[in-house]
């Protein structure tokens, strides 16, 4: 049995959400997401709660049966309240610009990086070289966060890069330069 694919999905106030067979659309004040779910599960909305159930009893149908009710989760926390992740990026002249939705990094290379970011999402920098990515995909924020420092990983010896807010990098000792 699944702990977390037992548990409702609450549906709070101003947030619309419709099953038909295997997709489900969930609407809110912040936009609407869609999804089609795997057909081993049941989803069905029942006193203000979606409730999913497995059709059958195998080990990758349980498996399911949590993640559906994750991902059902994320949508609606997604639409009613929205997500954010927040990339700090430490280097001395590294920094970062948005104008409309192009985020141009300068991250030690010889040209600037200009990094597209996709519809639904939106990037606002701060004074302190924090790009924070906003938007109401779970999904999509984490993909982008993860697109965006892999252009300049932190690098383990000076921590040079783009990393997650609060992501500790393991430093290594260098070269001591001394006689032998």
């Amino acid at each position: 049995m699944s702990r977390i694919g037992k548990l409702p999905v609450a549906i709070p106030a101003g947030v619309k959400v419709e099953v038909q067979g295997a997709h489900i659309k969930v609407s809110g004040q912040k936009g609407s997401l869609e999804r089609d779910l795997r057909p081993e599960m049941q989803v069905s909305v029942e006193n203000g709660q979606v409730v999913c159930k497995p059709t059958g009893g195998d080990k990758q149908t349980m498996a399911y049966w949590g993640l559906t009710r994750s991902l059902i989760y994320n949508m609606v926390v997604g639409v009613s309240e929205g997500f954010s992740r927040v990339l700090t990026i430490e280097g001395v002249g590294y920094r970062a610009s948005v104008s409309g939705s192009t985020l141009t990094l300068n991250v030690g290379y010889s040209n600037p990086v200009a990094f597209a970011l996709p519809a639904g999402i939106t990037g606002v920098v701060g004074k302190d070289n924090a790009i924070t990515l906003q938007g109401i995909d779970k999904d999509l924020i984490g993909l982008t966060a993860a697109r965006i420092r892999a252009v300049r990983a932190p690098e383990p010896y000076k921590g040079k890069g783009i990393r997650y807010a609060g992501e500790y990098v393991a430093r290594k000792v260098g070269k001591t330069g001394g006689k032998k």
